[in-house]
């Protein structure tokens, strides 16, 4: 495969969508090749699970069924989009990947790391983002702007707080196990000084765009 894969990963209300466009944008204007997808979602059938998975009561699924569910979604969206993009040489931006079946029901199901990177195994086989964008941020801020949003899907938002606080310390690990595929993005910046410093991550990481400025370019970090 010789197309690069990026994906954006947090909790809710991090930004994460808002960022996925801007960076397609910029990546557009600059002749890239790309599609974009969200998990779970990105085919009719995995859609359909993902109606499953955010839309009704939090506890219609038990944490087992719910980590299946999302791998379903997830092999049936490399199959038929993401693998096909990736072996004609495009690039592929995608809205959580399988960092977040770690951190929603390895730790804020409690199913733990291990149990679920073994699932992920078996789901993505070999593959694996070559960038992960984490956008960190209080869950309770996070959850005060999902309040704002209307519409069905808002089942992971009707957790309790614990629930919410063990994801963003499942990222946390996420980063600490994987420090070269990872960067850290502070979600408390504004949406242009976060668009800025994911684009220079980009342009640092894969070397076809002349240098931009946004963020810290020596350690991958935005402070």
């Amino acid at each position: 495969m010789k197309g690069s894969f990026i994906t954006f990963e947090g909790g809710e209300g991090s930004g994460k969508s808002t960022q996925i466009d801007r960076l397609a944008r910029r990546l557009r204007l600059s002749g890239i090749d790309l599609a974009t997808y969200r998990e779970p979602g990105g085919t009719p059938g995995a859609e359909e699970i993902r109606a499953l998975l955010v839309q009704g009561e939090p506890g219609r699924w038990t944490p087992k069924t719910e980590a299946l569910l999302m791998s379903a979604s997830r092999a049936d969206l490399i199959t038929r989009c993401i693998l096909p993009q990736l072996e004609n040489n495009g690039w592929v931006l995608c809205d959580r990947f399988s960092d977040s079946t770690i951190a929603y029901q390895g730790f804020g199901h409690g199913l733990g790391y291990e149990l679920v990177e073994q699932l992920n195994a078996f789901t993505v086989g070999s593959l694996l983002p070559d960038l992960t964008f984490i956008f960190q941020l209080n869950p309770e801020i996070g959850l005060e702007r999902t309040a704002l949003r209307e519409g069905k899907e808002d089942r992971y938002e009707r957790f309790d707080i614990e629930f919410h606080r063990n994801v963003e310390r499942g990222y946390a690990e996420i980063l600490k196990r994987n420090p070269t595929r990872c960067v850290a993005v502070d979600a408390l910046h504004d949406i242009d000084t976060m668009a800025d410093f994911i684009f220079a991550e980009v342009e640092r990481r894969f070397g076809i765009f002349q240098e931009s400025g946004g963020g810290n370019q020596e350690t991958g970090e935005l402070s």
